[in-house]
């Protein structure tokens, strides 16, 4: 049923004039207010878990932004004494996982670690949208300088963003910073998880879904992987197994 009313709500709001300029340049977000609210309320709840994600601190001290399908910065919210320099991960990684996703394949953001380094198909990748440092004020809060209504782009290619799905089609980008970024990727995938955002119709990972790719110690990441940040870090299964 959420998922129902969550789409026809983003039907209609598409079938207004929702992304119209608005005074400073500014766009409105074209996922609803319930749901963005009902994303963001899973941050609190997640960096609480028993686990800690797998993560350095505990609870975890976390950056949560959310893109739409336009790459419009529609949220930012924060939890703890989070360094200051991941609200602008938190956003690029929103921004790079909303970008690369699409209704035949999700791609979480630590799926690109792998593809993103020398040699690999996709070396170069990080320099292709660099975010904007104009809206890099270090606030949750609208105004100039924090990016919310505007595209600070970015570009972040390590645990931490996945893609928001409604019916197989991407709505936008979750991006979280804060921790290591096996932890963050642990955080951002159980928060969409709980957001029921997150019927996508297949990722690279063995089960078909964007999940965290580990490559085997001490081998350098092929494929689609991302190496190991600690012992600490969760298992794959553990990732998709919320306690």
């Amino acid at each position: 049923m959420k998922k129902l009313l969550l789409a026809a709500a983003l039907a209609l709001t598409a079938s207004s004039a929702a992304l119209a300029e608005t005074d400073g340049g500014r766009r409105q977000c074209t996922i609803p207010a319930f749901a963005l609210s009902g994303l963001q309320a899973q941050l609190a709840t997640v960096v609480a878990l028993a686990d800690a994600n797998g993560g350095i601190f505990r609870p975890n001290r976390m950056w949560s932004a959310i893109v739409d399908r336009k790459g419009t910065l529609c949220s930012v919210t924060v939890t703890g004494d989070a360094w200051p320099g991941s609200r602008a991960i938190a956003i690029a990684k929103a921004e790079t996982a909303n970008d690369f996703s699409n209704s035949g394949l999700a791609l979480s953001t630590a799926n690109l670690y792998g593809p993103t380094q020398p040699g690999g198909s996709l070396y170069g990748l990080n320099n292709s949208n660099p975010f904007n440092p104009e809206y890099n004020l270090i606030t949750t809060g609208a105004g100039p300088g924090t990016g919310l209504g505007h595209n600070p782009g970015g570009v972040v290619t390590f645990g931490g963003g996945v893609a928001l799905y409604v019916g197989g089609n991407v709505i936008g980008g979750l991006g979280v910073s804060g921790d290591s970024s096996c932890a963050d990727h642990a955080i951002a995938f159980r928060m969409r998880k709980l957001a029921r955002l997150d019927g996508i119709p297949g990722g690279p990972a063995p089960d078909s879904t964007d999940n965290i790719i580990y490559a085997p110690a001490s081998t350098a990441p092929t494929g689609f992987q991302q190496p190991h940040c600690f012992p600490s870090d969760l298992s794959p299964a553990a990732v998709e197994a919320i306690p």
